[in-house]
């Protein structure tokens, strides 16, 4: 296979609010590039990447799936991710490896709570973007509302590429304002054929206004545009979309197309802009990598014969064995290359390599830099982990992690599935980083630990299904956190003969609480351990870290404090590493108790759509779990209400809701931060 020019690469993901149309969208993709030639839809269970027996059961994307395909001249990695904030983490770590990405929105709901979650992460990892306006052919579909959200949402700066020929169900094409043209779509030939003609008359005013919007927008980017246009020139379409691409690339535009996925609507001209505006490898900003040997940072390149350099971001259980994808920063891999892992310090071999489509493998000889790939016999990876030469061992920059907040505890029902349940268990945190197990010290039950409901209700599914472990559980319950009302400080001072040994240990500690949303601080002034050997200061930030994850409560993490290593005498010939640990151990512990600790509950973001008639009825119950309405939108029939309501009073809403409004509402929420528990539950954790 010839392998295609960098410059003609476009890795990105699709990324929206749950029933966007993210996949719809994905499978649209790769029937118009000629990679499927029967268009499956999600709501058959029939889309094909919704590959999961889990997604396809329940009509919604559960994992990222990456998948390749060509249109004209580029080559696309694709990676469809989910819209339920309970697998976040799998648009978390696609966006931390992807140089670009499509946001779908619907064009009657708007930009949602989900949308503005994907919307930030994108931020943070500085991916360039260009909006779909979907669902063009539904009632109550509203572009200009879209736009608008897009602004005072997420303070973004959307310019219009298209504009709609027809509403709601007579929407039939759309009026190109780059090139100037109509573009309908053939739905005898599931929109394969496009008939391009000029700008019906009617529609001719609005174009223009449009499209000097658009030159306006384009012109921050070009002085040439704004020349052109002050002279009455012509702006040519290459020259405008240069221009656009510019401020793509610089995340300060975001263009804006419309279609209907589902009535195969508007998805070419998707591909196009695809390939005009978004970046290649080439044109992502070099990756900053630190050398372990010395600490100093490194900028790759994107080159294929540059150091090599891979993040493994996503690991995933298949058949038994584990399959590892990676995004190439610099160099090439093959077959038989061992490589350096940047967390554990050890070597691994690659067996195999392959490029993914969907579940489906494609084996390849080797990859290079640019490259989203799959990997077999890589045994200690997990995701984050950087792989690189042992001659040059690099770090890249890893990836954060969601708080879980819900937990489950969970048995199998006969001996053979005790002795099978570990290692399925261990399988399953291999591939998602916000799934966690731990046992109960005081029940000796197994706790299972996720995102949500629906996170921990597809884990226990996938036991049964996956690995054939039979389990049974109990009700889902709030994982959560508690923090110190006041500062506080310890000296601790451990010596102990232990086996002969005696070990020594001196420490002292400050602890300041932090306003909500903080989270944990720790902080060691560089004097403090300046005499200590690397080894053993590393390990004691990490017991630090460690102190803290038990909280004197009820043993939850701690969270919004801020702890200071104020001392630590290092003397050689008295100090251990287990005398400095219990030392830490004992002074977190005692700061704490002094600190007047207090119980955290998770707090959710909501947001709820229902009929106008029930809006009251729908109030008064949210009033009654302890929720505070932020905010009520009024559409024609519905109402939309924004509240923030504690995790504790949401489970099984859903059954509720659809009592109260006879099955015409619907509800999403994300977590937003920790708040004090209310004194009912401080009392039963022994807090104030």
């Amino acid at each position: 296979m010839i392998r295609p020019q960098l410059e003609q690469i476009r890795n990105f993901g699709i990324i929206s609010h749950i029933d966007a149309g993210k996949t719809t969208v994905s499978e649209r993709i790769l029937f118009y590039t000629g990679e499927i030639h029967k268009m499956g839809e999600v709501h058959d269970g029939m889309a094909v990447m919704d590959w999961m027996e889990q997604e396809q059961q329940r009509g919604i994307t559960i994992t990222a799936t990456a998948t390749r395909c060509r249109w004209n001249n580029f080559t696309f990695n694709l990676i469809d991710t989910p819209g339920h904030i309970d697998f976040t983490i799998e648009v978390e770590r696609s966006l931390r490896v992807l140089d670009g990405a499509v946001a779908v929105f619907s064009a009657v709901e708007g930009v949602q709570p989900q949308s503005e979650s994907v919307w930030r992460q994108a931020d943070r990892y500085q991916v360039p973007r260009i909006c779909l306006i979907n669902k063009m052919d539904r009632i109550g579909a509203d572009h200009e509302q879209v736009l608008a959200a897009l602004q005072h949402k997420l303070h973004a700066r959307p310019v219009l590429l298209q504009l709609p020929i027809g509403s709601e169900e007579h929407f039939v094409g759309v009026i190109d304002l780059i090139h100037q043209q109509a573009i309908y779509f053939d739905s005898e030939t599931q929109g394969q054929s496009l008939l391009v003609a000029p700008i019906p008359e009617e529609y001719l005013n609005a174009a223009q206004q449009q499209r000097e919007l658009l030159l306006e927008a384009a012109a921050d980017f070009d002085d040439t545009i704004l020349a052109a246009v002050l002279d009455a020139g012509v702006v040519e379409p290459q020259r405008l979309l240069a221009a656009l691409r510019s401020g793509v690339l610089r995340c300060e535009l975001f263009p804006v197309l419309l279609g209907s996925a589902l009535r195969n609507k508007g998805i070419q001209p998707l591909l196009d802009m695809i390939c005009a505006l978004l970046p290649s490898p080439l044109d992502a900003p070099p990756a900053p990598a630190k050398q372990l040997t010395n600490g100093a940072e490194l900028l790759l390149e994107t080159s294929p014969d540059g150091p090599v350099c891979a993040l493994a971001f996503k690991v995933l259980a298949d058949e038994g064995r584990k399959l590892t994808y990676l995004r190439l920063y610099s160099g090439h891999i093959a077959p038989g290359d061992v490589l350096h892992n940047s967390r554990t310090g050890g070597d691994e071999k690659i067996a195999r390599l392959f490029r993914m489509h969907a579940h489906k493998r494609e084996r390849i000889a080797e990859a290079a830099a640019g490259d989203i790939v799959t990997a077999t016999g890589l045994k200690q990876v997990l995701t984050g982990d950087t792989l690189s030469s042992a001659a040059l061992p690099l770090q890249l920059a890893g990836l954060s992690f969601p708080e879980p907040v819900v937990s489950l505890a969970l048995e199998p029902r006969t001996v053979a599935d005790r002795d099978k349940l570990p290692p399925a268990l261990e399988k399953l945190q291999w591939e998602d980083p916000t799934f966690k197990v731990k046992e109960d010290p005081e029940t000796g039950q197994l706790l299972l630990t996720g995102m949500g409901e629906l996170h921990l209700e597809v884990v226990v599914q996938r036991l049964k299904t996956d690995f054939g472990v039979d389990t049974q559980t109990g009700r889902p319950q709030v994982v959560y956190r508690e923090t110190i009302r006041c500062a506080c400080q310890h000296h601790e001072q451990f010596e102990r003969e232990i086996d002969g040994k005696t070990h020594y240990g001196e420490v002292t500690i400050r602890l300041n609480p932090q306003p909500r949303k903080q989270g944990l601080t720790i902080d060691i002034p560089a004097p403090v351990l300046a005499p200590w050997p690397a080894d053993m200061a590393q390990r004691i930030n990490e017991q630090l870290v460690q102190a803290c994850q038990s909280g004197p409560l009820a043993g939850y993490p701690m969270t919004d404090l801020t702890l200071t290593l104020i001392a630590a005498p290092f003397d050689s010939h008295r100090v251990t590493d287990l005398g400095i640990s219990a030392a830490i151990s004992r002074a977190v512990y005692q700061a704490l108790r002094d600190g007047s600790p207090t119980l955290l509950e998770p707090l959710m973001a909501l947001e709820l759509t229902t009929p106008s008639d029930y809006t009251g009825r729908v109030m008064n119950s949210l009033n009654q779990k302890r929720g505070r309405i932020e905010g009520i939108t009024s559409r024609p029939g519905q109402d939309l209400i924004r509240a923030g309501v504690p995790l504790l009073e949401m489970f099984g809403y859903m059954t509720e809701l659809r009592s109260a409004t006879k099955g015409q509402g619907s509800f999403t929420m994300e977590f937003s931060h920790f708040e004090p528990a209310p004194p009912e539950i401080q009392k039963n954790f022994g807090g104030h």
